[in-house]
């Protein structure tokens, strides 16, 4: 009976043991699981400011592209208004003297769709 208790005493001891190993390699796997997604998060981090970098800088040259070609099409629209301002002031007194002779000088005429 002794030698009986003695072995599950063993078992029990071996069971307690195995339960601790079981335990701990639990805890290293969470711990791996933990370290590694820690090292996914960094990768991903170092990654996405690497892209970002890249898109800022693709940004910059398509942007600063078309801020060239804003200032252009301001500068020609300037040319424009100023030439158009220029024809104004040259056609201005021919236009009014001309309305101002077709107001004046009126002419009674009997429309050709009267019948009378």
């Amino acid at each position: 009976m002794a030698s009986q208790s003695q072995g599950i005493q063993q078992l029990l001891h071996a069971e307690k043991r195995a339960a601790e190993r079981v335990a701990e390699a639990r805890k290293r796997k969470a711990r791996r699981l933990r370290q590694a997604k820690e090292e996914a998060q960094a990768e991903i981090e170092q990654y996405r400011q690497q892209r970002d970098a890249e898109f800022r800088g693709k940004q910059d040259t398509v942007l600063g592209s078309q801020g060239d070609v804003s200032a252009r099409i301001q500068e020609e629209t300037r040319g424009r208004v100023h030439a158009m301002h220029a024809r104004q002031r040259e056609a201005r007194d021919p236009v009014l003297r001309r309305l101002l002779t077709i107001v004046w000088d009126v002419r009674p005429e009997i429309h050709a769709n009267y019948r009378g």
